[in-house]
């Protein structure tokens, strides 16, 4: 009993790091203040994408 809770706590370790790993990776400070500021060229929306044309046949 005691072995299969040592192993669900270190499944839960492991993927605890995992989410923390691919949260951080990349980022020298953590997360980047103000959230998410990617804005187009001209600060306007992005285009629509264009229509597709019906199937045929």
């Amino acid at each position: 009993m005691l072995l299969l809770l040592v192993e669900a706590l270190l499944a839960l370790v492991l993927l605890i790091f995992i989410v923390w790993w691919t949260m951080f990776s990349g980022r020298k400070q953590g997360e980047v203040p103000g959230g998410d500021t990617r804005e187009t060229p001209s600060g306007s929306a992005p285009p629509a994408p264009p229509d597709r044309e019906p199937p045929r046949g």
